[in-house]
């Protein structure tokens, strides 16, 4: 089973990224406090493992999903000293097969959803796999935030914020278009797909705030996260930043 990131370094995208990690790392610790009763958790599109670190000390057992045999092959190198993990080489649309009859306390499904074109779909998939009561970690690649509504807005495009449909956004970066899918999703519209189908919100956080390559130049990383800390929950009431974090409980 091929994927695109058989072909592409995506650790070497990381290099120069630590400010964007560590906001992620601290999204996701903040959620795990409110997160009871985890015995077992499931990463779907893991990767490298790149955020395995920050939940593996909180489960007795944790399967690391991705469909990059060259990132799960990095992943196991990394993590090669912990007995909790099984690693599976599955896209989310073939993992009912691989993991038929296992249910989990805990669901990531983080910077994935922009290379799916049906959220419904990966959504749907992504739930048969949390117990009730189970909680999800879920990214939104945010079309709506902030930059992108100041962009159109001054292009003259003043219903952009509420504009709801998905927002494919290889036409506008170059990207060739037979390439993997690379989709915004207006936060809202799933939102409401969870509730719908019986989730509980729990917390809503906006994600990397600061994003800025100006902020990353003047001021240390640190400084960038003791803001970030303080204004990651207020921020996911508007949908400011270019990532929004969601943990949801299913039932």
């Amino acid at each position: 089973m091929a994927s695109h990131y058989d072909h592409y370094d995506y650790p070497s995208y990381w290099i120069g990224r630590e400010y964007e990690h560590k906001c992620e790392e601290l999204a996701i610790s903040r959620f795990l406090q409110k997160c009871q009763n985890i015995k077992n958790a499931l990463d779907i599109g893991c990767g490298y493992g790149r955020l395995t670190k920050v939940y593996l000390h909180r489960v007795k057992k944790a399967y690391l999903s991705d469909p990059s045999a060259k990132l799960l092959a990095r992943a196991r190198k990394e993590l090669s000293r912990s007995r909790k993990i099984t690693f599976v080489h599955s896209c989310l649309t073939n993992l009912k097969h691989q993991i038929p009859n296992v249910k989990f306390d805990l669901v990531f499904f983080v910077r994935v959803m922009h290379h799916m074109p049906d959220y419904k779909e990966a959504i749907g998939e992504i739930s048969r796999f949390i117990n009730n009561r189970g909680f999800l970690i879920l990214e939104i690649p945010n079309k709506r935030h902030f930059k992108a509504v100041v962009q159109q807005v001054l292009c003259g495009n003043f219903t952009y914020p509420l504009d709801i449909s998905p927002k494919d956004i290889r036409c506008t970066q170059n990207i060739k278009e037979n390439s993997i899918p690379f989709v915004n999703y207006h936060p809202d519209v799933v939102i409401r797909n969870l509730k719908d189908r019986g989730y509980k919100i729990i917390e809503v956080r906006s994600v990397s705030n600061l994003r800025l390559s100006y902020l990353k130049g003047i001021f240390p990383v640190e400084s960038l996260l003791s803001i970030e800390e303080k204004i990651q929950v207020f921020l996911g009431r508007f949908f400011f930043g270019p990532s929004i974090f969601i943990l949801a409980q299913k039932g």
